[in-house]
């Protein structure tokens, strides 16, 4: 990914795509936009060369208060974000949905104080992770106790 919205962290056996509100959403909104489907579809063929992962798409806010007649407040966008990529992931690119994992995390993981718009603009985004299947993590643990 050649974007400085786009941010690709390894640690130990997990990959985290972090992806900057801007890219994907409208202000306030959980509707992906037409540019964020690109992006996507750089992910989704990363996901899609590893049928040995799951992948959660985390959506965090800001700690800015919202409520309008379809979002309930932070928890409500954050999760409604997540779940629209993960539908995009599913419908747009045919990524198996038993390996999509849907989550909100709000405005409790903040990167950055919420006291500037910079910092607010940081904290507003949408994290993917791929991390391999549990059942295969349980399989090498007992290969591991069995060897012992």
């Amino acid at each position: 990914f050649n974007d400085k919205d786009i941010q690709v962290n390894v640690e130990k056996t997990v990959v985290y795509i972090s992806i900057a509100d801007k890219l994907l959403f409208k202000s306030g909104s959980s509707t992906i936009s037409a540019k964020a489907k690109s992006v996507l579809g750089k992910v989704a063929e990363v996901v899609g060369a590893q049928p040995n992962v799951e992948v959660m798409v985390e959506g965090y806010t800001d700690n800015k208060p919202i409520s309008t007649a379809n979002i309930k407040d932070n928890w409500d966008l954050s999760v409604k974000r997540s779940t629209a990529v993960v539908r995009v992931l599913q419908n747009d690119f045919k990524i198996d949905p038993s390996r999509l994992i849907a989550a909100g995390r709000s405005e409790y993981k903040p990167l950055e104080s919420n006291d500037t718009v910079e910092g607010r603009a940081r904290n507003r985004r949408t994290r993917i992770v791929l991390m391999p299947k549990l059942d295969q993590f349980f399989k090498i643990l007992e290969n591991k106790v069995e060897t012992n």
